[in-house]
């Protein structure tokens, strides 16, 4: 007899290699492989962006989302040092790029927690008892009317591995991998989100700082101005009414003031949170100019332009985490293998645990079919590909959005240009008519009045023009974010013409 079940154990134990190598070849994945879906709209992809003529750009191609090509710090193209300090403490200090760091991190750890079903799942376990058994347990004790009190003391370790037959784990993988892909293109997308709102609050900003110094200085001409009607009065040339209209147009211009500068205290609060710092204490360096230059802004082609945007590659990776899920719910309709092991010591005396009579081991598969579960199974499936549909919604309207972003800033770089270009003419005919009015009422010819007229609409237009040129450098921040702040010079044109 011993021979015997020497003979069959061992036949047990290199049946187990052969099981596995035959499981794990005929393993297969179930579930749809994943491919892109196309584009959105029943037309073809633009081959270039509304009225931007692009040369020399290559054939088109499908477009490979990916947000790891490199932007390196775009910011320093408007080569404006206080700008360049804003930028690093956002990098450093922002909260809204620390949570999406920290959901990085934590889509990392996701991987690996999938990944760990690849591997077989060992643990161990100890236990002291003392046990009483009852007179009624058996014939014999219920004869005697007797029960047992005794001892137990167990060590035993335990191992489980799951065949992975229908690519259950495998599309976990996928499904983690692509979503760990996502986190960081979600990081890529907070970091330059985060980076564009401090170069648009900067701009912005410097705006309304040069704004708020025109009305200023306009207000102390203002106020030459009325004490030289005053005179006048004085010496019987100019008439009350005069006076009057030169008092009222210094009230009005010192009213602007406080209104530009509340803009002024909420952009620098903003700031103040973009970069980490408490708003109380935040300023900007007051030894520094704004930059005004503009630079140019190389434009892709749309499909070049794909692969540049964070956002649209974080939709793509989630449809194929969506895709991979599909999978996982459908292995569920398939039988689970489960190779399963045991072994380790157990005995009713402490002191004899670890001798060879009290091992005891166990091995053998496991199989595990589900016959029924109440359309769990079924309606899992159908989540999941709800969901994978969802995702395809999503992508595709985050590719239509961008879109939309791109065509709107290059508009907005277009037709801001063409309105600072006329409304720095109409500032140069505004301030020919103040001249002439001026000198008109000086020689008695005309009346305060129309001096009033001229200096509010040369005023008017001096800060149309402050804000039109922040406006341009703020548009284009949104142009550089719009096209994901990543390009190609081999591939790319300027917007400058």
């Amino acid at each position: 007899m011993k021979d015997n079940y020497s003979i069959a154990s061992g036949m047990c134990w290199f049946g187990v290699p052969a099981l596995l190598v035959i499981a794990l070849s005929a393993g297969c994945a179930v579930g749809p492989d994943y491919r892109r879906p196309s584009a959105p709209g029943a037309n073809p992809m633009p081959a270039a962006f509304g009225d931007t003529a692009i040369t020399n750009a290559g054939d088109w191609k499908t477009a490979e989302p990916s947000a790891h090509l490199p932007r390196g710090n775009w910011w320093e193209l408007y080569d404006d040092s206080e700008l360049n300090r804003l930028e690093g403490l956002a990098a450093t200090n922002n909260q809204q790029i620390a949570v999406a760091l920290a959901n990085f991190d934590q889509a990392h750890a996701a991987v690996s927690v999938a990944r760990a079903d690849f591997f077989p799942q060992i643990s161990s376990s100890a236990s002291a008892t003392r046990q009483r058994t009852s007179a009624n347990a058996s014939p014999t004790s219920a004869a005697s009317g007797t029960s047992t009190t005794f001892n137990m003391f167990n060590v035993l370790g335990d191992a489980s591995w799951e065949l992975d037959l229908w690519g259950r784990i495998r599309r976990q993988v996928e499904s983690a991998r692509a979503t760990f892909i996502a986190s960081a293109d979600d990081l890529e997308s907070a970091m330059l989100s985060v980076q564009a709102e401090v170069a648009i609050d900067y701009f912005t900003l410097r705006a309304l700082d040069a704004q708020s110094d025109l009305l200023t200085q306009t207000s102390a001409a203002y106020e030459r101005a009325l004490e030289l009607t005053q005179n006048r009065h004085k010496a019987g040339i100019a008439s009350d009414l005069d006076v009057a209209q030169a008092e009222t147009q210094l009230k009005s211009a010192k009213a602007q003031i406080p209104a530009v500068d509340l803009q002024r205290a909420q952009l620098r609060h903003a700031l103040a949170v973009l970069c980490g710092q408490a708003a109380t204490t935040f300023a900007l360096d007051p030894n520094t100019v704004a930059s005004t230059n503009l630079p140019a802004i190389p434009v892709a082609v749309p499909s070049d332009w794909l692969e540049s945007r964070p956002d649209i590659s974080a939709a793509e990776r989630r449809m194929a985490a969506a895709n991979a899920n599909i999978g996982v719910a459908k292995a569920a309709f398939y039988p689970t293998v489960m190779l399963n092991g045991a072994g380790g010591f157990e005995s009713i005396s402490a002191s004899d645990l670890f001798t060879w009579p009290s091992h005891l081991w166990a091995i053998g598969p496991t199989l595990q079919l589900p016959i029924f579960t109440g359309g769990r199974n079924r309606a899992q499936l159908a989540s999941a590909h709800a969901a994978y549909d969802g995702t395809v919604a999503t992508y595709r309207q985050t590719v239509l959005t961008a879109f939309q972003d791109v065509e709107d800033q290059l508009a907005a770089q277009r037709l801001l240009a063409k309105q600072l270009d006329e409304e720095t003419a109409a500032l140069a005919s505004a301030q020919r008519t103040l001249d002439i009015s001026n000198n008109r009422y000086k020689a008695g010819v005309e009346q305060y009045l129309d001096v009033i007229v001229a200096q509010s609409v040369q005023l008017s237009h001096r800060q149309n023009v402050v804000q039109l040129n922040g406006q341009k450098l703020a548009a284009s921040v949104s142009l550089i974010k719009a096209m994901g702040a990543g390009w190609q010079s081999s591939s790319t044109t300027s917007t400058e013409r």
